[in-house]
């Protein structure tokens, strides 16, 4: 299982055992150098901490996930390297969002609100539909955002809708997607593998959980619940189910 909160503690996990006069790439290094060393860090797990290591699953299956996930990594690098593709976005894959529930959200009209969330990571922003007069509305609605290569947080805002005049902010959240996606990418096609935990986002005095935010394979699919309190508010949580997809499918 993989604990992480950022890029910084992934790669203490990914790099606790670079071979002595074995070098990172730095940023003249070449499309194949760079390959490579993703490759030996994330599908070979070459300076993985020995006990994190994936080694349970059959030869086969080993080798099916390393042609996968190599193949994504050389498609990714091949275009980014592409004088054709300057100035676009490369994208590693997709969140499902789930936005289920809101509890205790703050009044915002005479003595209640008209609740909708709004999702953004990088360009991309998508939203709810808006539930009239609701403190504890229930949407259950799935919102789909592109990751891009260079992601960072994905940021929820949930607003009060007016009629006549510009919509209140009702709390905002930030979603650290790192520790999903960094489980995904080490263990590969979830369908090799049976219902079990592969990571986890820690609680922390630095984000808005609740409580720790654990990332599973549940029925060949990465999932994470998420429960959020909402900041910059008086009061509000919002509770999710993100779901990771892989380009491939």
């Amino acid at each position: 299982m993989v604990e992480v909160g950022g890029n910084a503690s992934a790669n203490s996990i990914y790099e606790a055992f670079i071979p002595e006069g074995y070098s990172k790439p730095g940023p003249d290094s070449g499309n194949e150098e760079r390959t490579r060393f993703i490759r030996s860090k994330y599908e070979l797990q070459e300076f993985l901490k020995p006990s994190l290591r994936i080694s349970s699953t059959s030869s086969e299956k080993r080798h099916s996930l390393k042609e996968s996930l190599s193949r994504k990594i050389a498609d990714s690098f091949r275009s980014s390297g592409s004088s054709k593709m300057e100035g676009m976005v490369e994208f590693i894959g997709m969140l499902k969002i789930r936005v289920k529930n809101g509890t205790n959200l703050a009044v915002r009209d005479m003595l209640t609100s008209d609740p909708y969330v709004v999702l953004t990571l990088g360009n991309q922003k998508v939203q709810t539909t808006v539930i009239k007069s609701n403190l504890n509305p229930v949407w259950n609605e799935d919102l789909m955002l592109s990751v891009p290569q260079d992601f960072g947080p994905v940021k929820l805002e949930v607003y009060d809708h007016d009629m006549f005049s510009a919509d209140d902010i009702m709390g905002t959240a930030e979603i650290d997607i790192q520790p999903m996606i960094t489980s995904a990418m080490a263990f590969g096609d979830p369908e090799m593998f049976g219902n079990m935990q592969i990571g986890k986002w820690l609680n922390s005095d630095d984000n808005a959980l609740i409580e720790d935010s654990i990332v599973n394979i549940v029925d060949g699919k990465i999932k994470q619940d998420i429960s959020l309190k909402l900041q910059n508010v008086e009061s509000g949580e919002l509770f999710l189910e993100v779901e990771w997809i892989p380009l491939e499918q």
